[in-house]
């Protein structure tokens, strides 16, 4: 198999030559939060469009309140989302994609389309590699 030409393994030895922690890798830094667990789900309904705290609860209803919190807050911090309370009585919550998460999530539907097309090829490669003596 040819191997996909890529600058990352110069930039990475010259980032361990200048004494930089990978730690603080721009690469790694920004895809660590979009590779979390329940980002990709999350980030894939509000591309669709906004949808209030109770509906992301309704619609993904293994997740538990606490970590849907801590995934919004994490995904607005990093500017991927926006939170909007709306004066209601009570206050609702709406969450949208920012223009940054808009932009990113162009780049991140490929994934998704990826996944969903090679989903039974990779179930396949798991059971083999469970089945051999490697597994």
């Amino acid at each position: 198999m040819d191997q996909i030409s890529s600058p990352t393994s110069a930039r990475l030895r010259a980032m361990q030559a200048e004494g930089m922690n990978l730690d603080s890798c721009p690469v790694r830094t920004v895809v660590s939060r979009l590779g979390s667990k329940w980002a990709p789900l999350l980030l894939q309904l509000l591309a669709e469009r906004p949808h209030r705290f109770s509906e992301l609860r309704r619609l993904v209803p293994d997740i538990s309140q606490r970590m849907i919190t801590q995934t919004l807050r994490d995904l607005e911090r990093d500017g991927y989302v926006n939170r909007s309370v709306l004066p209601t009585k009570p206050p609702s919550v709406t969450y949208s994609l920012t223009d940054m998460g808009v932009s990113m999530f162009e780049s991140y539907r490929l994934l998704f389309e990826w996944a969903e097309a090679n989903h039974q090829a990779v179930r396949a490669a798991r059971e083999a590699f469970d089945a051999s003596d490697k597994g």
